[in-house]
């Protein structure tokens, strides 16, 4: 059974009028890659800088290993910390910089260098020990920072937005090699990040925030998969969020008037969207055209405009109410935009939300 190596209890935390954390609760557990997700201001990063210690919660607890570490200082809690900014030391050469944090511990020269040693393996660096941090790239520099903060072996790493500011193929790098080096070592990773993709690339587990609310906290499967409110449905990219009379409930099924159309029969999970006015559809399971003549569901649409992305296609289309609606599709569809389409899905991709 998994044990909580982290418990936020009932945390709040004002800046002036600006509330980023309320009432705030939760839970990690040992070796987790928990992630706090969330757009700007949502407080996600207020609340690791509480767990590290470098700001003081109004009221509530926040334990590590079961002791409350409100009085505890940030250099006091055997933490690492990654932050955007790579923070290496210029001066030094890529060794001096991993060993850096050793070394003020007071540990012996010889278990310096093993250790050292190890970490610059672990991060795919061992031929770069002896030179000048500065002549690496953005990448390296930040896989140098990577191996100082686990140096120590911390019973957490706390890294907030680390990857932001990498181009995006070093970025996707960098995502497996924290996944590999999550795994490698066990440690449990509290990260922070705005990016939705990130999130679900590289976490176990996800809270997403808003204004200091933990809204949903999920696998990223289910999460993406199954939205609970508007909020986090409307936050995850190619999901539509419409508005639905709900009109009927029976047993776990409930019926929707969307866009004039009746929907019968829409799977309703156990105090989901309880009396909620809004349905999720994700992007990838509408189907226009030809495709969507044997789904569950046919409402008609007008084409407003098609993006080529690639590997797909997005269809942005106007119901009869006015509402607009995104298709993914790989299959191009060769209409020209203002023409009238067929639009399909199936019930069980009907998410009702939670208002």
């Amino acid at each position: 059974m998994a044990r909580a190596i982290l418990e936020v209890k009932a945390v709040t935390k004002r800046f002036g009028r600006t509330l980023t954390a309320d009432e705030l609760s939760l839970t990690v557990d040992q070796g987790e890659f928990f992630t706090f997700l969330g757009p700007s201001g949502s407080g996600k990063s207020t609340i690791l800088r509480m767990v590290a210690g470098l700001e003081t919660p109004d009221s509530g607890q926040i334990l590590i290993d079961g002791q409350d570490v409100s009085a505890v200082p940030p250099w006091r809690r055997n933490l690492g910390m990654m932050f955007q900014q790579y923070a290496v030391f210029p001066h030094m050469t890529v060794a001096e910089n991993v060993g850096y944090g050793l070394k003020v511990r007071g540990i012996s020269g010889d278990a310096i260098k093993r250790r050292v040693g190890n970490m610059l393996e672990l991060v795919g660096l061992s031929e770069y020990k002896d030179k000048n941090v500065t002549l690496l790239s953005g990448g390296e520099q930040q896989r140098v920072a990577l191996a100082r903060a686990l140096a120590p072996q911390p019973r957490m790493l706390l890294l907030d937005e680390p990857l932001s500011a990498l181009d995006e193929k070093i970025r996707r790098a960098m995502q497996t090699e924290l996944k590999h080096v999550h795994s490698k070592t066990g440690t449990t990773f509290l990260y922070v990040t705005h990016d939705q993709e990130e999130a679900l690339t590289m976490s176990d587990r996800i809270a997403v925030l808003n204004m200091g609310v933990c809204v949903q906290c999920d696998a990223p499967e289910p999460l993406y998969k199954r939205p609970r409110t508007r909020f986090v449905a409307g936050f995850f990219r190619g999901c539509n969020v419409l508005a639905a009379e709900r009109v009927g409930k029976s047993d776990a099924r409930a019926t929707f008037r969307l866009a004039g159309m009746m929907i019968d029969g829409v799977p309703v999970e156990d105090g989901a969207a309880a009396s909620g006015s809004h349905i999720a559809l994700r992007a990838e399971n509408v189907q226009i055209g030809p495709d969507s003549a044997n789904r569950d569901c046919q409402v008609n649409a007008v084409l407003i405009e098609s993006t080529y992305r690639g590997t797909v296609v997005d269809y942005r289309l106007e119901l009869s109410d006015g509402q607009q609606l995104l298709a993914t599709t790989t299959r191009h569809v060769d209409l020209p935009s203002g023409s009238q389409v067929s639009v399909g899905f199936d019930l069980d991709a009907i998410i009702p939300l939670a208002d």
